[in-house]
């Protein structure tokens, strides 16, 4: 009797019987486990063995196989990182082009206007409180959460997922009841300064009744679009932006020009598309046996949740919260700060979506899943290529951005109601933001180190610091230099939050930058530079762009761009650079 596991060895092209006249080919030199406590069986060459063990252990696994709705792609296996921050970033970028000619149907009906304002804070409230309870904090707790209930088991996964559902349901359905309710209260908190203009803000209120309710609908999308990311399954959820958009240019253009007051077209329309994004998951979800009945109720997993929860809500929202900073002080402002704020954060979107978003959603589930297994030599070198990225992408973005501010908005949005001021008072908002560009990519790439390790407590911590360093610069800065002051503040507070979360990493000891890391930020900062000098000599001032036709300017910005990313490129190669280096497998 063997007191260890023993092992049966097989000759070349020997088989064992199994029932129903069955057999199993083994390969060479292969052998097979048999459970402790049993005794080996010699196989002489030449004879069959039937192994009763071998057979139900196998049927055991089949039907594992079958009924575990994770499959092998969630296994330990190594995941192509690179490939799907890339799936990521193209859907993404076809939401920001979609976003891109939905915002240019609203500078064309409204511009900069007192009713574009009050359309501008309603459609920001619903979206504030949306990151908060979905994406900014409850999909960063959720899904390194779920990985940890899918190691325990999948009764355990599919319990968490039915009370996770069931008990956000519950409180986004009160709290939607509430903001309803009291949408005059949320225009006063988050406008103040419509308290000295009665009709901007009845208007506001009325439009934030239409609206909230988008709350609802789409943070139960993404409650849907983290279960799908957590299966490594990206294309749909990050596609889904794309019908917001979709729903709103037919409202802007199809429905707003035959009511009387056009802005409740765009009211209506953010509420329909909330249903639409919402039913859009269902096939997606049913698919991957996702598609749960929602239930009440508290258990073990849903209470470790909870803790991570709240200090989660607050650390991974602090853009939001930065930004809500920044509408409540641009209400106090001339009419139009809060448009011209809009306009240039839209632009800064593009950048932030194509790489920051794209990036943390696909690090996440990666490191969550290293994390739990314990390898954090993959963990610190996942990082490591996130930050690569990050600096290869993000840097020229924002170099790219300040120069070329003027050409931007005034090609993107200078039609109809937007006037020549409006595009100068933007172009300096957006100036103002791109210093802060960078940092705000590296901050959406190091927090998944924190909260991909059931870490919530540091980033909140940090997030405070970096809220307070955004208030003290806005209310220094907002009376001398207007919202330009405001977008710098921003910036501001992103340096300060990228430098803290960073300097964690390496002082928990999870993260450990390379030299990979310094070269290619060397490599890098040169071609910026080499492509900054380029456009300062070839790019016209604002008044040009400001004077030419519309399709004159298309045809020049498009000129511009692929000059300024051929400059790039050439000069990060001929620094040593090789785009293999983008590639990473964790």
């Amino acid at each position: 009797m063997s007191t260890s596991t023993q092992s049966i060895a097989v000759p070349s092209t020997q088989s064992i019987a199994v029932p129903s006249t069955q057999s199993i080919a083994v390969p060479s030199t292969q052998s097979i486990a048999v459970p402790r406590s049993t005794q080996s069986i010699a196989v002489p060459s030449g004879q069959v063995v039937g192994v009763r063990a071998i057979d139900a252990f196998a049927l055991g696994a089949q039907q594992w196989r079958r009924s575990c709705f994770w499959r092998a792609r969630m296994s330990a296996d190594r995941q192509d990182v690179s490939r799907q921050g890339l799936l990521v970033a193209s859907m993404t970028g076809l939401s920001r082009i979609s976003g891109f000619v939905r915002d240019v149907a609203f500078a064309y009906l409204f511009g900069a206007t007192g009713v574009a304002d009050a359309f501008f804070v309603a459609f920001r409230i619903p979206n504030f409180f949306r990151r908060l309870f979905a994406e900014g904090a409850f999909a960063q707790a959720f899904v390194p959460a779920l990985a940890a209930e899918r190691a325990i088991g999948q009764d355990n996964m599919r319990a968490f997922i039915e009370r996770i559902g069931g008990n956000l349901g519950l409180v986004l359905l009160v709290v939607t009841t509430a903001g309803v309710l009291g949408a005059q209260g949320l225009v006063f908190v988050f406008a103040p300064g419509f308290w000295d203009e009665p009709e901007k803000a009845e208007l506001a209120a009325r439009l934030v009744q239409i609206t909230f309710p988008y709350l609802f609908f789409i943070a139960l999308t993404a409650l849907a679009a983290a279960l799908l990311n957590s299966v490594n399954r990206y294309a749909v959820p990050a596609i889904t932006p794309v019908l917001l958009n979709l729903v709103l240019i037919t409202a802007a253009v199809a429905v707003a020009p035959v009511l009387e007051e056009p802005v409740l077209a765009l009211a209506w329309g953010v509420f329909i598309a909330g249903v639409v994004q919402l039913l859009f998951q269902f096939p997606s979800l049913k698919r991957e046996g996702l598609l749960l009945r929602p239930r009440l109720g508290v258990n073990d997993g849903v209470r470790r949740f909870g803790k991570l929860l709240l200090p989660a809500m607050f650390a991974a929202s602090v853009g939001q919260i930065n930004a809500l900073i920044d509408t409540i002080l641009a209400s106090m402002l001339i009419t139009g700060s809060i448009s011209w704020l809009y306009y240039a954060d839209r632009l800064l979107e593009l950048p932030i979506g194509l790489v920051a978003i794209a990036l943390g959603t696909v690090l996440l589930p990666n490191l969550s899943r290293l994390s739990a297994g314990g390898e954090m030599t993959s963990f610190s070198a996942t990082l490591d290529w996130g930050m690569r990225i990050g600096v290869v992408l993000g840097l020229p973005a924002a170099v790219a951005l300040y120069l070329l501010a003027g050409p931007l908005v005034t090609s993107i949005f200078n039609y109809g109601a937007l006037t020549d001021s409006d595009v100068l008072m933007a172009s300096l908002a957006l100036q103002a933001f791109s210093v802060g560009l960078l940092p705000m990519v590296l901050v959406k790439i190091a927090q998944p180190g924190y909260f991909a390790r059931q870490d919530t407590a540091t980033p909140f911590r940090i997030g405070a610091v970096a809220v307070a360093v955004n208030i003290c610069s806005n209310l220094a800065m907002f009376s001398w230099f207007g919202h330009v002051g405001l977008a710098f503040g921003t910036a501001i507070s992103a340096c300060v939050n990228a430098y803290l979360l960073i300097r964690g990493l390496v002082r928990l000891g999870v993260y450990r930058p390379t030299r990979a890391l310094a070269v290619t930020s060397a490599r890098v900062f040169l071609a910026s530079a080499a492509m900054a000098c380029a456009l300062l000599l070839w790019v016209p001032d604002t008044s040009f762009w400001l004077g030419i036709a519309g399709f004159e300017r298309a045809l020049w910005l498009g000129l511009t761009c692929t000059g300024g990313i051929t400059v790039f490129a050439l000069t990060l190669l001929l620094t040593g650079f090789r785009p293999s280096e983008l590639r990473h497998a964790a």
